[in-house]
């Protein structure tokens, strides 16, 4: 049985990496240009409650990104450190046990969103100016297009762990190109406006899952990844390495949704036009962290199976050529952002002081470029070697137990736009921290190496 996994093994290091990020971030990237597209086309209605309702209930749909990572990130480091050590059978199993148990969380925080979403909302910062927006939004993206979002991308980390990372790339891009094909349509032309642009990202996120459903039917033969519920178990200790691993990445988005309600509700305090305005600077800036991202998940399953196989000093040879190119993209994202922010903000909106806020914000935000790849660059690697409490530790550090502090301190001396500052700052700090975890960790690879 032939499978996919050449390019973890015997393709060179600097090729295997390029072939597996280069089309990861390019599925980032179009992915943030389609959250950019909302935005923009949102922004085009020159109406700032309805690019702060979208802003509002952005946490509670990045809940969803959180599920899918939680068991497609713990599932595929899982698959890949299995098929490593030539465990298929295992292998199987992971996959069975992360779509059936990511299915059932969907469904049941879809129903809480729905049932519960007028005590919700407010908390997220929802005020009687945004609170109808909010609703029609979150219907339609949330609690309607909740199991399409999560199985997209779910989908695209199983796959990636057999080597498909185009193929997973290409599912994620096919999303992000129809959703700025629909928003338009939606928004404008039926003019159903920000209702429009969550219909069209449900509508993408539903083809984006057909897609995988169809490419993992073509591969029944060969693939680990299956469907069929007779699989799924809770033996081999899958449930705990799995929960484990992607608990990491499910934490740095459970802390985003944090401190992203804390944002919203201290800067909501000062005026809708200054919540639009870092609405729109935390989409643009959405770059940098789409590089990030794209070169952890796509890098992930080659560091899991060289790992698990024994080659160390090919997984360490990973890590370093992945270093560099996160350093170089990140660095250049940092420069383009901070410097093209006035223009860059003046294309969603026609409002001066929206732009005005969003400009500042920007420029504030994109700083923290360079430290946040070191920090998903070393989270990714204690995950892919099952190292889970520095992973787990790592990711809590991040979000919420730094930037919440700064954020408060700000809040208190009437500082908008100081409660900005928080995210580079504590950036920086995790940075160091991250640092500080992985450097021993570092030695002891080399001396086993």
């Amino acid at each position: 049985m032939k499978d996919n996994t050449e390019i973890f093994s015997k393709i060179p290091v600097k090729k295997a990496v390029i072939l597996l990020i280069i089309p990861t971030i390019i599925s980032q990237l179009i992915t943030v240009v389609y959250n950019m597209a909302d935005t923009f086309f949102i922004g085009q209605l020159n109406d700032p409650r309805q690019v702060a309702a979208a802003t509002v209930v952005l946490p509670a749909f990045i809940f969803l990104t959180g599920i899918a990572n939680l068991f497609g990130i713990g599932g595929s480091s899982l698959i890949a450190r299995q098929l490593g050590m030539d465990e298929r059978k295992k292998a199987v199993h992971t996959s069975a046990f992360s779509i059936w148990t990511a299915l059932t969380v969907t469904v049941i925080y879809c129903l809480i969103m729905l049932i519960f979403s007028k005590s919700i909302l407010p908390m997220l910062g929802a005020d009687s100016d945004t609170s109808s927006y909010c609703f029609d939004y979150l219907l339609w993206v949330v609690v309607i297009g909740g199991i399409p979002t999560v199985m997209n991308t779910m989908l695209s980390h199983l796959v990636r762990a057999e080597g498909y990372s185009k193929q997973a790339s290409t599912g994620v891009a096919i999303g992000g190109i129809l959703n700025i094909i629909l928003d338009p349509i939606f928004i404008s032309v039926l003019g159903l406006e920000l209702k429009g642009a969550a219909i069209a990202t449900m509508l993408s996120n539903v083809c984006a899952t057909i897609y995988f459903l169809i490419f993992i039917r073509s591969k029944k033969d060969t693939t680990v990844i299956t469907f069929n519920p007779k699989k799924y178990t809770v033996k081999y200790n899958i449930p705990k390495d799995v929960v484990i691993i992607g608990l990491s990445s499910f934490i740095i988005n459970l802390m985003a949704i944090i401190s992203n309600i804390i944002l919203n509700n201290f800067i909501a305090s000062y005026s809708t036009v200054a919540i639009a305005g870092i609405g729109i600077a935390k989409k643009v800036d959405f770059l940098v962290i789409a590089i990030a991202n794209g070169l952890t998940q796509g890098v992930l399953p080659l560091i899991a199976f060289n790992y698990a196989s024994g080659d160390r000093k090919r997984m360490l040879d990973s890590i370093k050529t992945t270093l560099l190119y996160s350093m170089i993209i990140s660095v250049s994202g940092t420069l383009f952002l901070f410097f093209g922010a006035a223009n860059v903000t003046g294309m969603f909106i026609n409002d001066a002081d929206t732009i005005a806020y969003g400009k500042v914000f920007l420029r504030i935000l994109s700083l923290s470029g360079p430290f946040l790849c070191i920090n998903f660059l070393v989270v990714t690697i204690f995950q892919a070697t099952g190292e889970k409490t520095r992973s787990l530790v790592l990711s809590m550090f991040r979000k919420g137990i730094i930037d919440i502090p700064f954020m408060l301190f700000f809040h208190m001396n009437k500082n908008v736009i100081g409660i900005g500052w928080s995210t580079p700052i504590a950036d920086f700090i995790s940075f160091v921290a991250a640092i500080c975890f992985f450097v021993p960790y570092w030695k002891k690879l080399n001396k086993k190496s």
